[in-house]
């Protein structure tokens, strides 16, 4: 056999290795659908319900799984931490407190630094929700709420490596924290409060935030001549201006695209004034609606700015759609 077929040949294996752990934990997934049940709603009302915070807790590749969760939770409006179970029982374990609602993870049930938090807490009054392969192990027969996530089998070839197990711990840690989300009516806006940079914090900002205001904003008033008109333009880099009355009443707009239409078209075009070649019916926003929205009214008119105005249609600034698509910072 040739060294090309044997590469190829070994490359088939790891194509269809590869098939198999995504089967695998696909399956894993989807059996937890019959799982959701009155059960799973007992659970989510006990994290709901809880005074204090949210205690994600699990050891190994289960503690991993955790402080995904524990992120996942606190960023859909539900104040949540990992706590490494070896920690707590050396000295952590006062971070457990009355009211708060601890969801431990540990596939067998048997964990041991998982059993060593019990007797904490109940003595501190804590609710206990347990995510669990097996529902009649220690684990699982202590908690107030139980969830089994038990699969058939793991993705790994051995059928050792947590890897299935895991996946659905995750999924199921997904779906407590999205119907949490929606119990609590988190929303676009309790988002952006809670992710304020890159670029999903500057798509949930409001417009006023991100518009282009004061000595920024591109303005002309209709009698100014077409070249102190281009040179605003190309001094404020965004493609346009709006053409206004002394009190920023808006009265149009002018772009790039008007530009060129009427440089061919209009005789001693340099000549004319902003009202000759401005768009009087220009698309405006207010500046209290979200950034997404803004930018779901330029994709949906294939425009690139909106002038921004308040009730009476004066000016408050120009929102350009590259406000939306740069950032400083990464998500």
């Amino acid at each position: 056999m040739s060294e090309r077929t044997v590469s190829n040949a070994a490359e088939s294996t790891v194509l269809t290795l590869a098939r198999q752990v995504l089967e695998t934990e696909a399956a894993a997934i989807l059996a937890l659908l019959d799982r959701i049940d009155n059960e799973f709603e007992r659970a989510v009302n006990v994290l709901q319900n809880c005074s204090g915070q949210v205690i994600v807790t699990g050891m190994g590749k289960s503690g991993i799984i955790c402080r995904k969760i524990a992120a996942t939770l606190s960023s859909s409006g539900t104040p949540a931490f990992f706590l490494h179970p070896a920690d707590a029982i050396h000295g952590d374990l006062g971070v457990i407190q009355h009211g708060d609602a601890v969801l431990a993870l540990s596939y067998s049930g048997e964990t041991d630094e998982l059993l060593g938090l019990l007797e904490t807490i109940r003595r501190k009054n804590a609710s206990l929700v347990a995510v669990t392969g097996d529902p009649t192990s220690s684990l699982g027969q202590a908690a107030d709420v139980t969830l089994n996530c038990r699969v058939n089998e793991e993705a790994c070839p051995l059928n050792l490596v947590p890897t299935a197990s895991t996946t659905a711990s995750l999924a199921l840690g997904d779906a407590l924290a999205m119907a949490l989300s929606v119990r609590k009516g988190f929303d676009q806006e309790a988002f952006a409060s809670l992710h304020p940079g890159g670029k999903l914090g500057k798509r949930l900002m409001r417009v006023e935030r991100l518009m282009h205001g004061g000595d920024r904003l591109p303005c002309v008033e209709p009698e100014t001549p077409m070249r102190d008109v281009i040179y605003e333009m190309s001094s404020k880099g965004l493609g346009m201006t709006c053409v206004a009355a002394s009190d920023r009443h808006l009265l149009g707009i002018i772009t790039d695209g008007d530009l060129r239409r009427h440089m061919n078209s209009m005789p001693e075009f340099l000549t004319r004034a902003a009202r000759d070649v401005m768009t009087s019916t220009p698309v405006m926003i207010t500046g209290n609606i979200l950034a997404v929205e803004a930018l779901n009214v330029m994709e949906t008119r294939r425009i690139t700015s909106l002038v921004v105005v308040d009730g009476n249609q004066t000016i408050l600034g120009v929102l350009h759609v590259h406000d939306l698509w740069t950032t400083t910072e990464q998500s």
